[in-house]
């Protein structure tokens, strides 16, 4: 059985990336952080894989060139 990406939830993402809350949503606007999943009818999360992969190159990630690898 292949591994589950866990879903991290906004204050884990907030402390691994050492990003605020305002400038965490801004770079989701412009498309430089990953985007925010729907977990429950308010709640989202964040693929833990896509954030790592942020982590690990901040400055080169594209949310818009991964889209069509989903």
């Amino acid at each position: 059985m292949p591994n589950a990406d866990r879903i991290i939830r906004l204050k884990t993402v907030l402390d691994q990336t050492g990003l605020t809350r305002s400038t965490l949503y801004r770079k989701i606007d412009e498309g430089t952080f990953p985007r925010q999943i729907r977990i429950s009818t308010r709640g989202t999360g964040w693929r833990e894989s896509e954030v790592k992969r942020w982590i690990a190159d901040p400055m080169g990630y594209d949310a818009d060139e991964l889209d069509g690898l989903a």
